[in-house]
């Protein structure tokens, strides 16, 4: 299982989501992706594609101005 980080900061809609859905196509069922964004609509459209997916979200925290989303990758 791999851990891996993704920093998407200063990004806005839609690339959070299509550089994590192209990070996770270069992963394993089971490796960790953890999402640091800065685009509010992250919080809900990275669980929205990775539930449509069959990915897990792990953890979504905000702390100051950014959003982490830890996603578990699917088979």
């Amino acid at each position: 299982m791999k851990q891996l980080e993704l920093d998407a900061r200063r990004l806005l809609c839609p690339l959070p989501v299509i550089k994590t859905q192209n990070k996770v196509a270069e992963l394993s069922s089971g490796d960790i992706l953890k999402v640091t964004c800065t685009d509010p609509g992250a919080l809900s459209d990275i669980p929205a594609w990775a539930r449509i997916h069959g990915h897990k979200i792990v953890e979504s925290i905000e702390e100051d101005d950014e959003i982490i989303i830890t996603v578990c990758v699917g088979a």
